[in-house]
């Protein structure tokens, strides 16, 4: 154990200056890029999709009714509602609870406007890049499978753009951000048990809790997935209506500080108040930062699980995944920020996580929630490794079918799981930060050279709406964008007759709730 323990220092002592040039690095990124590039991209694509984000929130929530239709292989649909509800339960997760308060242990209160304010933009570019996944996506032999890498080689014929993404996001997701999650998840439990993991008989405590998730997480990986993720598909949507249960409950008892507490953050926000961050760059940095990892807009990953979604018109996703972003940031870290703020934490004295979050909720409601909490980020952390895991697998494959490689892989992740237990809260978050820079760079140069195309999607579902039509896709509806097999007319659900159908069923049900 003591020589365990004298690796771990070991590591900690060799990483405390690679953390120091990845902070450095990844401050320059965002302070003197991304900061600006973000911000730009959104507006151009708000400006050419003339505010897509604004004037269509009706038609985000007209798209959650569609109902659930067959496939091309005669398997159940996905619903747009249920396809939303899952990827909202899968939002509320560490990057809610953990990255929303070290956001303002960092920059302040002003930090959640900056949130609030990449949301607004960001759902612009959702929207394009979800509905870009839908566009190119391909049949794969059980369900529709795409992503970035498929739109950048279907749509730009730049297979290499696609294979440096899946280079990024593997990377990013399947590595960085499991560790990430187990970063949060010990985090928490010490929280609870009040262990102070900074210290030296702390790093014990570390050791165990990183194991355990190492050795459930290979488990699952290697092989009883099915088994563990039907449990927490079903805990995790329970965990997360708890907790905007108890945010709701607790900003309502409340009421009275609600003002002043948004007066703080506009002040913060434009540098009305001081900070000891250094001013009013590294509040909005932070605000975007935590605000893209939280929401991942533009990033490229919703796209992969989007893409696999059956909708009549690609535009469709575009609205849902523009109606996420809003959700589980105006939201879900709204109300995050509010428990934050209403402890009135000091700001950047030091960076503090998911247990900054625990003490709050602790105050407002007693232990118990604290300890609830834990549990709570621990189920959205686990099943997010899973998820992070399966990002980085599906990307694997659009390069190589081969056992070795995926074995490799996954050897990998389970590694990168248990280091998330040991390494430093500044250096994974940092660390993140630096390569959601690479995978929004790479993305969006797709998105913005893809414009044209989703433009003419776009005025494609406007004008059936117009016409009073329910908008339905086929690749001959525009032939001058190609290689969309997936839309080929082939499959049942692009065919006009597939909502004739849907009709005739809901007429059949109204007619016998009127016997």
């Amino acid at each position: 154990m003591d020589i365990l323990l004298d690796a771990v220092h070991w590591i900690n002592q060799s990483t405390a200056g690679a953390t120091e040039r990845i902070t450095n690095t990844s401050d320059a990124l965002w302070k003197y890029f991304l900061l600006y590039a973000l911000v730009a991209v959104g507006l151009f694509i708000t400006v050419a999709t003339r505010g897509i984000q604004f004037r269509s929130i009706r038609e985000m929530f007209r798209t959650l009714k569609d109902p659930a239709g067959t496939e091309y292989n005669g398997k159940k649909s996905i619903s747009a509602f249920r396809a939303f509800t899952v990827s909202a339960a899968s939002r509320v997760g560490t990057g809610n609870i953990a990255g929303v308060a070290l956001a303002i242990s960092i920059g302040g209160p002003g930090a959640v406007f900056w949130m609030w304010v990449i949301a607004s933009v960001g759902a612009a570019s959702a929207f394009a890049e979800s509905l870009l996944g839908q566009l190119y996506k391909r049949k794969g032999e059980d369900s529709y499978i795409g992503g970035p890498a498929y739109y950048m080689q279907r749509g730009l014929n730049a297979r290499w753009l696609g294979l440096i993404f899946v280079a990024f996001i593997v990377v990013t997701y399947a590595f960085v951000f499991v560790a990430v999650q187990t970063n949060s998840i010990v985090d928490a439990v010490a929280g609870s048990f009040n262990v102070d993991v900074t210290e030296t008989h702390g790093m014990g405590f570390r050791l165990a809790i990183g194991a355990i998730i190492a050795v459930i997480s290979a488990f699952i990986i290697f092989g009883g997935i099915r088994t563990i993720s039907s449990v927490t598909e079903v805990l995790v949507p329970v965990m997360a209506v708890l907790y905007l249960f108890l945010g709701v409950l607790i900003v309502a008892m409340n009421l009275g500080e609600i003002p002043g507490m948004i007066g703080d953050i506009l002040a913060g926000a434009f540098g009305v108040k001081e900070f000891t961050t250094g001013g009013l760059i590294a509040v909005i940095t932070q605000g975007m930062r935590r605000g893209l990892l939280s929401n991942e807009a533009g990033m490229g990953t919703a796209p992969n699980a989007g893409a696999t979604a059956s909708v009549s018109h690609p535009a469709k996703q575009g609205f849902v995944q523009a109606l996420g972003v809003y959700f589980d940031t105006m939201l879900v870290c709204s109300i995050t920020a509010f428990i934050v703020l209403l402890s009135n934490p000091t700001y950047g004295d030091q960076a503090k996580g998911a247990s900054l979050t625990q003490s709050a909720l602790a105050e407002q409601l007693g232990p118990w929630a604290m300890h609830f909490l834990t549990v709570a980020i621990a189920l959205f952390a686990f099943s997010s490794i899973i998820g992070n895991y399966y990002y980085g697998e599906s990307n694997i494959r659009f390069m190589t079918e081969k056992h070795l490689p995926m074995n490799i892989f996954r050897f990998v992740v389970i590694v990168f799981v248990f280091f998330g237990a040991i390494a430093s809260l500044d250096l994974l978050w940092n660390l993140a930060d630096l390569l959601n820079g690479g995978m929004v760079i790479v993305n969006l140069t797709a998105v913005c050279l893809l414009m044209p195309k989703v433009l003419k999607v776009l005025r494609n579902y406007e004008s059936q709406r117009k016409a009073g039509l329910e908008p339905i896709f086929q690749a001959s509806d525009l032939p001058e964008i190609k290689n969309l097999d997936a839309w080929d007319g082939t499959d049942e659900l692009t065919q006009r007759s597939y909502w004739d159908e849907m009709d005739r069923k809901m007429a059949e049900k109204k007619a016998a709730k009127g016997r």
